[in-house]
């Protein structure tokens, strides 16, 4: 830090001259924040932890004061501001050290000149997020265009998450991807992952995190109430946040739930002013922002799930095996980690390619979801934003078109569009028309194949814990609600309890609506095409 004065000298000629003149360099050396140290005359002041104190009414500090080549040293923490305290504590320096009391008001004098300076500068100056910047290499740019540009680009996008490492979930993998490739939307998609401790819903979710730049992620093991709100306002824009587990998060619910409904969150704090009365100051963070985690609880807050797609976790017999399978290859030596590296790498390209762009959706008043769904509204929300988002990350597969009013670059869904989200929201639809919860859901349909093998609809809870190897408490937590819902009937009182099962059949009629009110939405728009394509050769005539 370099102080410069002026001083006028008169020339020869009697005409007023100015001259620069540097003052000397300051005395306080900050280069290790951890330990500051100040110079004088001998003295030397080491202030270990640095400056923490930012009440502009009071500088409290420890110091450690001792002589060059001297052994003895004295420390104390005292606010510098405190005349008293820096009196008595500057007869103790001159008396312990036996030097001129004179000298180390002067130092100390300098000292805090300097602290406060140096306090003063950091204070006025605003944070600011650092932004890392992710340039792709020519060869890269060429690969990830092309493989935009290709047939078949989803089911593509599939086989190369599977050979980034993940293995199974299907459905899963691929929505939970895009997914977290709406947060470069104008309105990014959520999603709660459900599985029990140990299924691999946090391995999935972070496995999938490594297929989107690092710079994008937010990720979060705990957050506090008020953690977010002293964000920098464009921080969280266009970002996803990641979080392992719901419970490390309940402080949070509530500003994590308005930047998934109005895209900003907005805070009132109060500050310390001149003269000690309070200043309001507005704290605003902007999104848009993409939000999912994971929970091993069996459900969740209505305001936090209706808000997301629900993905439930494989826990078949069938993907713990070819999970193990995959394992054992791991130990064997026989995964070929650098394949899997490329193709991680091909994805976070692709990332990097996509832009932000407007997507209309010529055929959206065609699109009615099943009167069954729960929360209908939202959910009518949630699937024409999957048909966007499948949109937008085809845009290079997809004419770029102007508004003729505004001159804003758009694209149109294609109908291919449709199919594909249809094919994708098929089981979230389900989940959210169900009226048993993903766990207890699971449990019956294995409960319904094993009675169906039977040939009966009579069974005991003794035999069914030993058959399908479920505990007596999570059982009996099972049968509660699905006495409550109808969908059992409790038959004896006697141990062991007896229960029949009152409707097989009522997941695949349920199945069977969501999949014909899909199909009449594909039908419908499909028709609404041709008829609009007869209408254009009609007006060309």
């Amino acid at each position: 830090m370099k102080y410069k004065s002026k001083e006028i000298t008169l020339n020869g000629k009697g005409i007023a001259i100015q001259k620069s003149k540097k003052s000397p360099v300051s005395l306080l050396n900050t280069d290790n924040s951890n330990n500051f140290i100040f110079e004088y005359e001998g003295i030397v002041i080491e202030i270990p932890a640095g400056l923490n104190d930012t009440k502009l009414d009071s500088l409290r500090v420890t110091v450690n004061v001792y002589l060059k080549n001297s052994y003895d040293s004295v420390r104390h923490t005292i606010n510098l501001f405190n005349h008293t305290q820096l009196e008595k504590f500057i007869s103790t320096l001159s008396y312990r050290l036996e030097f001129s009391d004179i000298t180390i008001r002067k130092a100390f004098i300098i000292l805090i000149r300097e602290l406060n300076t140096y306090r003063l500068d950091t204070l006025s100056k605003e944070p600011e997020a650092s932004k890392i910047v992710y340039e792709l290499q020519d060869e890269d740019r060429i690969e990830a265009e092309k493989f935009l540009k290709s047939k078949d680009l989803l089911s593509k996008t599939n086989n190369l998450i599977g050979s980034s490492g993940i293995i199974g979930e299907e459905n899963n993998r691929l929505l939970m991807y895009l997914i977290f490739t709406s947060r470069k939307t104008s309105k990014p998609l959520h999603c709660i992952s459900f599985g029990t401790s140990g299924s691999g819903k946090t391995h999935l979710q972070s496995k999938i995190a490594e297929l989107i730049p690092q710079q994008d992620i937010f990720d979060y093991t705990q957050l506090s109430a008020n953690a977010l709100y002293y964000l920098g306002k464009d921080t969280l824009k266009h970002k996803l946040i990641l979080i392992e587990d719901f419970d490390g998060v309940g402080e949070a619910l509530l500003p994590l739930r308005e930047l998934q409904t109005k895209g900003k969150i907005s805070k009132s704090v109060t500050h310390k002013g001149i003269g000690g009365f309070g200043t309001a100051r507005n704290l605003i963070v902007e999104g848009p922002v993409s939000i999912c985690g994971c929970t091993t609880k069996e459900s969740i807050y209505e305001d936090n799930s209706n808000r997301s797609f629900l993905i439930y976790i494989d826990e078949s017999p069938e993907q713990d095996e070819r999970i193990m399978a995959y394992q054992r290859l791991g130990f064997a030596g026989r995964i070929d980690i650098d394949k899997e590296l490329q193709a991680s790498k091909l994805l976070r390209n692709v990332q990097q390619l996509l832009k932000p762009i407007r997507v209309v959706n010529p055929y959206a008043e065609h699109l009615k979801l099943p009167s069954t769904v729960f929360k209908p509204r939202r959910t009518n929300i949630h699937y024409l934003q999957l048909i966007e988002l499948i949109t937008f990350y085809h845009q290079f597969q997809r004419e770029e078109k102007f508004d003729m009013v505004s001159g804003e670059a758009f694209i149109e869904t294609a109908l291919e569009d449709i199919k594909l989200a249809n094919t994708l929201i098929k089981d979230v639809l389900l989940r959210k028309s169900d009226r048993l919860n993903g766990v207890t859901r699971d449990y019956f349909e294995n409960l319904s194949l094993y009675l169906k093998e039977k040939n009966t609809d009579v069974y005991d809870n003794q035999e069914i814990r030993k058959e399908l190897k479920i505990n007596e408490a999570t059982l009996r937590r099972y049968h509660k609600q699905l006495v409550t819902e109808g969908y059992i009937q409790r038959i004896s009182t006697k141990i062991p309890h007896e229960f029949k099962v009152l409707d097989v059949d009522e997941f695949k009629d349920l199945e069977n609506t969501i999949d014909k009110a899909l199909k009449l939405c594909l039908d419908i728009v499909t028709s609404s095409e041709v008829r609009h394509m007869q209408n254009d050769e009609v007006n060309s005539l």
